[in-house]
């Protein structure tokens, strides 16, 4: 029987919690039972296992993120919401650490396309890319170079892998710059009739 008030979404939560805590990597049932009192066979009730948890974690992670994007982001074009879409997202990495991890997992193809949060996530972001007057696959390749973009600046942040005498905000303000002048200046497909 299952511990009353025990449900799914409190596990996510917990486990968010956790994550941020002791880093997404240490999420596990065990842990998570511990926090509620009760046996880890408890917890198959609400969840179908770890990996179950760890997607349900990376999807409520990625509403989060996106609905700061999104607040952020709201009624800007350009580079003001390149900046408000960069800056929303960095402040998401480093304030909740673990539950960034959680978002960089690989998902199931058939899970994000019923997930409300993850297509939003594609609706703003492509939605943004397209100001800049991008199409197909110029729109894939430009979600590709931000997404590595201010992945890979916060992953170094977090890591404190800066280690040069300049304010890391500084760099990334100009990151974020030099990334609007690739977008206004993106080399096009150009397709020949041979």
């Amino acid at each position: 029987m299952a511990r009353a008030g025990l449900t799914a979404d409190r596990l996510v939560a917990a486990a968010a919690d956790l994550a941020d805590e002791a880093g997404f990597e240490n999420v596990s049932l065990s842990a998570l039972a511990r926090r509620f009192g009760v046996k880890d066979a408890s917890l198959y009730s609400h969840v179908r296992g770890l990996s179950d948890l760890r997607t349900r974690l990376a999807l409520h992670a990625g509403g989060e993120l996106i609905d700061r994007i999104a607040a952020a982001v709201a009624g800007r074009a350009g580079k003001d919401a390149l900046a408000a879409f960069a800056g929303a997202y960095r402040a998401y990495a480093l304030e909740h650490p673990g539950r960034y991890a959680a978002t960089q997992i690989r998902i199931d193809q058939d899970l994000i396309a019923d997930s409300p949060a993850l297509r939003r996530t594609a609706e703003i972001t492509y939605g943004m890319l397209r100001a800049y007057g991008l199409d197909e696959p110029d729109l894939t390749d430009a979600v590709r170079l931000l997404r590595s973009t201010f992945h890979g600046y916060c992953a170094l942040e977090s890591a404190g892998g800066f280690g040069a005498d300049r304010d890391v905000r500084a760099s990334w303000d100009k990151a974020v710059e030099a990334l609007h002048l690739a977008l206004t200046h993106w080399p096009r497909e150009t397709h020949t009739d041979d």
